[in-house]
């Protein structure tokens, strides 16, 4: 269980094939202090298990299912990633509750600065667009952030100074893929409505 709130920018240093998947070993700081073999991490808001750890960097394992529903198989070495490690039972949560299993990949279709602020708008799969509302809550690449227009099948969203500066939306570009995890509460309303009808 995470919050959508990124720790640190990590660097993937190593990207080593692995049968259909790849093992990612990625340079970090902060998050290494309680990471140990067999901790979760969130890369990019996927949940992934560390399977090697030295003192500057940690390694996860990533299979084909994986890589075909997330951005992760497109990284490049040298490339940036957003961490999280999971949420600690006493923690604040100021986020939104994201468990690191990502739904889909959307589009990135325009990003405009602003006076203060960076407006992104994606585009995404029509299947999953009953998993939105406007300010709603979603994760984009691991980061929580709040619906502010939603339109067909694209929503946009209006990212602060801070979120721009500590995550990797400020290397991102129109045409990036990201990874999409939506509100798990959604999810657990359409299955309850979708049983309820069954039983009527």
């Amino acid at each position: 269980m995470f919050t959508g709130l990124v720790e640190e920018k990590g660097i993937l240093k190593e990207k080593i094939p692995t049968g259909d998947g790849f093992q990612f070993e990625i340079a970090a700081n902060k998050v290494l202090d309680d990471l140990n073999i067999g901790s979760s991490i969130a890369v990019n808001g996927c949940c992934l298990t560390v399977v090697k750890r030295t003192d500057s960097t940690f390694s996860v394992d990533t299979i084909e299912e994986t890589l075909n529903k997330t951005n992760l198989g497109t990284l490049k070495q040298g490339e940036k990633v957003n961490l999280e490690r999971p949420l600690k039972a006493d923690a604040r949560l100021g986020g939104h509750f994201v468990l690191g299993h990502i739904d889909t990949t959307g589009r990135i279709e325009e990003i405009k600065e602003l006076s203060n602020s960076h407006w992104m708008t994606i585009s995404f799969p029509e299947r999953f667009k009953q998993y939105l509302i406007y300010v709603g809550s979603v994760a984009i690449d691991g980061v929580s952030m709040t619906v502010a227009e939603l339109i067909d099948n694209t929503f946009s969203v209006g990212i602060i100074p801070h979120t721009w500066k500590e995550t990797i939306f400020s290397e991102k570009k129109v045409g990036d893929t990201v990874n999409l995890e939506f509100d798990v509460l959604g999810k657990y309303v359409e299955r309850i409505m979708n049983n309820k009808s069954l039983e009527e």
